[in-house]
């Protein structure tokens, strides 16, 4: 496919903090780690990460602000323009030598996501979107999937951990969905759930409790793949609210019905 600047300079971007953190998983039982919270780790490799991105993108798009993970809010002379950057999704996964995790960057122009970008440095799979101009993997297009009974899909989900988000509703609605669904995965990076919603390889994704930079790049890619996708109350809210539901029109009809959304 023939990028737009726009994404050329993302994947540049990504690209290249992308071979600091594999240098850093090589060298992962070395990284120096320090606890923002329970389960909620931050490393070395996180923060280096987000500085190459930031210094990249504020190098060829000086004046747009930026949402970090790590740095939070930084305004910048173009209040129209926001770089929404996670650098590091599935930091637990990374830590513990488990090759999935991503590093995600999306473009926020007024109150719409316009570009996405989400690379699974390991796997080699670059995903890639544009308001319009449909989603890739390595420059295949990419189609959500087409099944339509629930009975054979496979749906995504994350797991609340220990001192966040509400156990006990997890807990019921894993169980409504898991009687009506083929399997349910947990994969730990929600960023990378969504690029595989896009990319057909799961059937639908929910999840709550979840950060704008978690999923910003990961809604827009489903979107041009095809999906539809929602927050938890059934609005077109998510970075707002930090819950998400995804899917082909049918499934995410159904999902929808089966968790009480909307």
């Amino acid at each position: 496919m023939a990028r737009s600047a726009l994404l050329n300079v993302m994947v540049d971007a990504v690209r290249k903090a992308a071979r600091s953190l594999v240098r850093d998983f090589g060298e992962v039982e070395n990284l120096q780690v320090s606890h923002k919270g329970p389960a909620d780790f931050v490393s070395a490799a996180d923060r280096k990460a987000e500085q190459i991105l930031r210094d990249e993108l504020a190098r060829v798009r000086p004046g747009y602000g930026f949402l970090m993970e790590e740095s939070g809010v930084v305004e910048g002379t173009d209040p129209t323009h926001t770089w929404i950057i996670d650098p590091l999704d599935g930091t637990t996964n990374f830590l513990h030598g488990i090759p999935q995790f991503a590093i995600s960057l999306a473009l926020k122009r007024n109150d719409q996501i316009v570009a996405g970008v989400i690379y699974n440095p390991v796997l080699d799979e670059l995903y890639v979107a544009e308001r319009g101009a449909g989603a890739f993997m390595n420059d295949r297009r990419l189609r959500v999937a087409a099944r339509r009974d629930l009975n054979e899909c496979v749906i995504g989900t994350g797991i609340p951990f220990l001192g966040h988000g509400d156990h006990a509703r997890f807990i019921g609605e894993m169980t409504t969905v898991m009687r009506e669904v083929a399997g349910i995965r947990r994969c730990g990076a929600a960023a990378l759930d969504l690029a595989w919603v896009a990319s057909g390889r799961l059937d639908g994704f929910w999840e709550r409790a979840l950060n704008p930079w978690d999923m910003a790049a990961g809604i827009l890619l489903v979107r041009e793949a095809g999906g539809f996708v929602c927050d938890m109350d059934g609005r077109d809210r998510m970075l707002e609210t930090g819950s998400v539901l995804c899917g082909n029109e049918n499934i995410h009809k159904r999902l929808a019905k089966l968790l009480g959304v909307g």
